[in-house]
């Protein structure tokens, strides 16, 4: 079912990248992917990550979402739970 989406945001914190991650995406499709996560977009993650995330919102929940760089490579973004920290990472970073 479609949710409107309204113009919602949260504080990402420190902005941190794997050294993997720094050296295989494309710089412009992470600052893409940022934008997005910080908009409440969850990119390519299942249903179920999306639903986690919108109930993480406002209980201080960690927030992941999975984005795809113009290449295909599959990347996370991790915005913990405490909004101190937000990690890009490929997923064998984990």
């Amino acid at each position: 079912e479609f949710m409107e989406q309204k113009m919602r945001t949260f504080n990402l914190g420190r902005m941190v990248i794997t050294p993997n991650a720094l050296d295989r995406l494309n710089p412009e499709d992470v600052r893409a992917a940022v934008a997005r996560h910080a908009s409440c977009d969850w990119g390519d993650c299942c249903p179920e990550d999306a639903a986690e995330n919108e109930y993480a919102l406002d209980r201080y929940l960690r927030l992941f979402s999975v984005y795809r760089d113009r290449e295909e490579t599959k990347f996370w973004i991790i915005t913990e739970a405490d909004r101190q920290v937000t990690t890009i990472l490929l997923p064998e970073d984990y």
